[in-house]
């Protein structure tokens, strides 16, 4: 265990989420100032985007200003126009649906399972039709979506994946990256991620007939990539595009956590196996319901969380454990059913799982640095609003 303390202090209470910080952060934005280079794709992306490549074995890594961004880049790309539909969980964050509405489409939301809270592979061929242009899977919680389904139905229907990996990045797939398995994968490093930058993310390219074309909407629609690699004696506005760059000390902050990338991971895993054994008593007591990752599947442990038996039950417990300055957050308020998700989109089929399963999920403080003897009190006191 190596991480920093942090040059500030707050209250004596288990927060939900601490960001990342590992102690080279300060220093490698130093180096950065000090190059002379703080804008977009500085010596720190070059190789924050080469460590990507390198480990997800993607033909090429874009680091942006926020998965948001990434999301919209892999909508561009995706050539969405008015009118096309995108199949995705309702289960999600807001930016997964945004990205393709920004672009005129309409979002069809599908149920969920129950175990993962990952969209439901089964329901989504018979929401395709005629106008169905792509499939957005969200791997929730790091846990990844049963991908060979959903590729198997894709490529049937003649239909682009982008896979919503906002949560993912370290978890595998039958081995694959998350993020590497469909056309296009997108990563954030917010700061209640597992490797965080503040705001940013990345977008995972798998064919490399489209990198150009990425490239060009990344830097406001020119070739400005090209000329800086001499390819071109100066570049030119190219195409329609926006400023997806993110600033090169964002990225030097960031690229300190991926040098432990691993141990961090190691981290957090070590204490979502901890939950999970300290709270099985309660989930084999039939009080709560614990996490499910299918075989095939290495999670990262992005998040732990437990579903309680409703809504009422969850602020509760959320109540009780604030007593003890411990806090515990819900997470998704369904798309389909906010206001801009009965504007922009609809919801196909039953509504079996999503509503259900949204409201009586918990999600326990999580991070890089939170301690054994926390996770221990936490699920004390669990087991204390149960009476067990």
């Amino acid at each position: 265990m190596s991480t920093a303390k942090l040059p500030f202090t707050g209250h004596e209470k288990i927060r939900f989420n601490v960001p990342p910080f590992t102690g080279k952060e300060f220093e490698y934005i130093r180096q950065a100032v000090e190059n002379q280079k703080i804008c977009g794709d500085g010596e720190f992306t070059k190789k924050a985007s080469r460590w990507f490549e390198e480990r997800t074995g993607a033909a090429k890594c874009l680091m942006t200003t926020s998965c948001t961004h990434a999301l919209e880049m892999a909508a561009l790309l995706c050539d969405i126009r008015p009118g096309d539909e995108v199949i995705m969980p309702s289960f999600t964050f807001v930016s997964t649906a945004d990205a393709f509405v920004m672009r005129g489409a309409v979002p069809v939301f599908v149920d969920i399972r129950p175990d993962t809270l990952n969209i439901d592979e089964t329901l989504i061929e018979a929401a395709i039709t005629k106008k169905t242009r792509a499939i957005v899977p969200v791997h929730y919680a790091g846990v990844a979506c049963e991908m060979d389904t959903i590729m198997d139905i894709a490529k049937r229907h003649n239909l682009l994946v982008v896979e919503d990996a906002a949560q993912g990045v370290m978890s595998t797939y039958k081995g694959k990256a998350l993020g590497t398995i469909g056309d296009f994968g997108c990563y954030s490093f917010h700061e209640t991620k597992n490797y965080s930058m503040g705001e940013g993310g990345a977008i995972l390219i798998q064919d490399p007939a489209y990198i150009e074309k990425a490239e060009i909407y990344r830097e406001k629609g020119t070739d400005r990539s090209k000329y800086f690699r001499g390819q071109v004696d100066k570049y030119r506005w190219q195409e329609f595009g926006s400023s997806y760059l993110p600033s090169e000390m964002n990225v030097a902050y960031l690229y300190a956590q991926l040098e432990l990338a691993g141990e961090i991971n190691d981290y957090r895993m070590a204490r979502w196996k901890e939950y999970y054994e300290l709270l099985t008593p309660l989930a084999e007591a039939g009080k709560i319901e614990l996490p499910v990752v299918p075989e095939g599947c290495v999670h990262n442990a992005h998040m732990f969380y437990i579903k309680t038996a409703d809504e009422t039950e969850r602020a509760a417990l959320i109540d009780f454990l604030k007593e003890d300055d411990i806090l515990a957050v819900y997470h998704y308020v369904p798309l389909h059913s906010a206001p801009a998700g009965l504007k922009y989109g609809r919801f196909f089929g039953e509504d079996k799982y999503t509503t259900k399963e949204s409201e009586r999920l918990l999600r326990l403080p999580m991070y890089y640095g939170l301690k054994k003897e926390e996770v221990a009190l936490i699920a004390e006191k669990v087991k204390e609003f149960y009476g067990l």
